[in-house]
């Protein structure tokens, strides 16, 4: 069994800057990628970034040099997106999702960012 915790979110103002975190609490899996999604009220999820086991890096357009998603050198099977820059449509759930191959997927339950003046 895998636990997942995303936890960070919070009010903000425009411009201003969030780092979300991500655990999977496991010893057992070596994940494949590890990515951040978000969904806003009435919209579908969506990928904002992903991580992949080597190294390499993919963002969503929208996200225009403004997130940073990175690994914990310090703790294993932990993530964070750095996220500055911040605008209104930035408003969402954040979901972090872990991977193994192509069927198994774990979730975190989401957290709130608000982007409010």
């Amino acid at each position: 069994q895998v636990q997942v915790v995303d936890t960070g979110g919070g009010l903000v103002q425009p411009g201003g800057s969030l780092r979300l975190s991500c655990a999977a609490r496991t010893t057992r899996i070596s994940f494949d990628t590890m990515a951040w999604f978000r969904q806003a009220p009435a919209k579908e999820r969506e990928l904002v970034a992903l991580l992949a086991s080597d190294g390499s890096t993919n963002y969503a357009d929208f996200v225009e040099g403004r997130f940073t998603i990175s690994k914990d050198n310090n703790e294993e099977n932990r993530i964070f997106l750095q996220m500055n820059k911040l605008i209104v449509d930035d408003t969402a759930v954040y979901f972090c999702r872990w991977r193994k191959g192509s069927l198994l997927d774990y979730w975190g339950q989401g957290t709130q960012v608000t982007v409010s003046s």
